[in-house]
C-alpha cells in the first residue's frame, strides 16, 4: 500500500471514529421519556411513532388531537408493547427467522407480490424494510403470547350459541325461518305410570316409522292429539322468537328432514320434524367415509420398514384379504381397529392435511400407497364419498367464533389493565 492511499484510509478511521463518537454522544443524550420494568423509552422512539400516528390520521381525514395528548396516547402504547414482548421473553417465545420470512411471504402473496417486489414497494412509500420485518416479528410474538395468556382460557358453549341464535338470531340481516311439523302423544292429567309408559312406546314407534319412510301428514293425521293434526301438523314457518320454548334447542340443531327425539312436556310426548328452512345460506361440504391401517415408527420400525409392512397390506388386500380383519390384528391406530380401520365419515380439516389430501386424491374403494403423517405411516381406502349440506352447522361455527372473537376482546382489554397496573412504569413526559 503506497503512502497516499495509507493517508486516505488513517483518515477514513478519523472520520469513522468521530461520527461514532457523535452518534454515542447523540444516543446519550436522547431523553429517557419512560422507564418500563427494565427497558426504556426514548423521546426519539416516541417521537417517531408519534409521526408516523399522525400520519395514517391524516390519511384517514381524522381530526388530530393536541401533541401532547397524541403523545401521551402513543407513549401509552409503547409502553403496552414493551411489557408483553418482555413478558414473551421471560416466558421463552421466540420467533425463527424462518417463521419471519414465512410471514412476510404470506404478505407479500396476498399483495400479488414477490418478496422483493414487495420491498421495493415499501421502500418506495419510504417504509424501512427492516423496521417492517421488526414490526410483523412483535405482532408474531404478541400474538403468540396473547393466544397462550388468553386464548386458551376462553371457552364458548353449546348453550351460549344457542342462546345467541335465540336471541339475536342471524349474523346477516336476513332472519331464518323453520318449518316445522309437530306430532302430539298426549297423556291424560294424573295418567299412571303404565299409561305414561304406553304413550312413550307409542310416540317412539311413531318415530321410528317417520325415519324409516313414512308420511309425515298423513301420519300426523292419523295419530296426532296435537290441534295442528288435521293440516298434517303443519306449525308453518317461524322465526326463532315464535317456535314454542320447548322446542327451542332442538329446533337449532336440525337439518331439513331431521325428526328431534321425543320432548316430553305435561301435556304428552312431542314429535317435530324440520320440513323446510330458509334464510340460511347453504354450506355445502363433501364428506368422505374412509378407514385406514396405521404402522408407527419406533426403535424397532424404522420408516423404510414402516413402509414395507403396509405395501405388503396392501398387497394382500388386492389379492382378496379382507381390509377390516387385516386392520383389526395390525393397525396401531387401537381405536379404529376394532372397527376394522373405519374412521366413519369425516369433513374438510377433520384430519391431518398429509392423510385429507392423500384421501382426497382417492375414487371409491381405491387403497392409497403409504402415507406418512406425525402419527406414523398409513394406507387409506376410501369408501363412499357424497356432498352434505353443512348449513346449519356452518351457522353455529360463525356465532361460536363471533362469541369467542367478543369474549377474547374483552379478557384481552382486562388482561392488559392487569399487565399495565402490575409492572414498574416511571413516566417523564413533558408537557408541550
Amino acid at each position: 500500500m503506497n503512502i497516499r492511499k495509507m493517508g486516505i484510509v488513517f483518515i477514513a478511521l478519523i472520520l469513522s471514529t468521530l461520527m461514532h463518537s457523535t452518534t454515542v454522544q447523540a444516543e446519550l443524550l436522547d431523553r429517557i421519556v419512560a422507564i418500563v420494568e427494565d427497558d426504556v423509552v426514548l423521546d426519539r422512539e416516541l417521537t417517531l411513532e408519534a409521526n408516523s400516528i399522525v400520519k395514517k390520521l391524516e390519511a384517514n381525514n381524522v381530526m388530530i388531537p393536541p401533541p401532547f395528548i397524541l403523545r401521551k396516547q402513543v407513549l401509552e402504547r409503547i409502553i403496552i408493547g414493551k411489557l408483553q414482548r418482555q413478558m414473551a421473553e421471560r416466558s421463552g417465545i421466540r420467533v425463527s427467522n424462518e417463521m419471519l420470512r414465512n410471514s412476510v411471504a404470506d404478505i407479500a402473496s396476498r399483495n400479488n407480490l414477490t418478496v422483493d417486489e414487495f420491498r421495493k414497494e415499501l421502500e418506495g412509500q419510504g417504509i424501512n424494510f427492516q423496521a417492517f420485518e421488526e414490526n410483523i416479528r412483535n405482532e408474531i410474538v404478541i400474538n403468540q403470547l396473547r393466544a397462550r395468556e388468553i386464548g386458551t382460557r376462553i371457552k364458548v358453549t353449546d348453550r351460549e350459541v344457542s342462546h345467541f341464535l335465540e336471541t339475536q338470531g342471524e349474523l346477516s340481516e336476513e332472519k331464518v325461518q323453520y318449518h316445522l311439523g309437530h306430532i302430539l302423544i298426549s297423556i291424560p292429567e294424573a295418567a299412571s305410570s303404565s299409561i305414561i309408559q304406553k304413550a312413550k312406546e307409542k310416540a317412539n314407534k311413531v318415530v321410528d316409522d317417520l325415519r324409516n319412510g313414512a308420511d309425515f301428514k298423513q301420519t300426523a293425521i292419523a295419530v296426532s292429539d296435537g290441534g295442528d293434526a288435521l293440516n298434517g301438523g303443519d306449525l308453518g314457518w317461524r322465526e326463532i322468537g315464535a317456535v314454542p320454548t320447548l322446542f327451542v334447542n332442538n329446533v337449532s340443531k336440525m337439518n331439513p328432514g331431521d325428526i328431534a327425539e321425543l320432548i316430553r312436556s305435561p301435556s304428552g310426548f312431542h314429535i317435530i320434524k324440520m320440513l323446510e328452512l330458509k334464510g340460511v345460506d347453504k354450506h355445502i361440504v363433501t364428506k368422505t367415509r374412509a378407514r385406514h391401517i396405521l404402522i408407527k415408527t419406533n426403535e424397532l420400525i424404522d420408516d423404510a420398514e414402516a413402509k414395507k409392512k403396509l405395501q405388503s397390506l396392501k398387497d394382500r388386500i388386492i389379492d382378496g384379504d379382507d381390509f377390516a380383519t387385516l386392520a383389526r390384528s395390525n393397525s396401531d391406530d387401537k381405536g379404529s381397529a376394532l372397527n376394522g380401520g373405519d374412521l366413519g365419515w369425516v369433513g374438510p380439516g377433520d384430519l391431518v392435511s398429509p392423510f385429507e389430501n392423500a384421501m382426497n386424491n382417492l375414487a371409491i374403494n381405491e387403497i392409497s400407497d403409504p402415507v406418512q403423517t406425525q402419527f406414523g405411516w398409513h394406507i387409506i381406502q376410501v369408501l363412499e364419498r357424497e356432498d352434505k349440506d353443512n348449513s346449519i352447522e356452518h351457522k353455529k361455527n360463525r356465532v361460536r367464533e363471533e362469541i369467542r372473537k367478543r369474549k377474547i376482546e374483552e379478557e384481552t382489554e382486562l388482561w392488559l389493565r392487569r399487565l399495565r397496573d402490575e409492572a414498574f412504569v416511571d413516566i417523564n413526559l413533558d408537557r408541550m
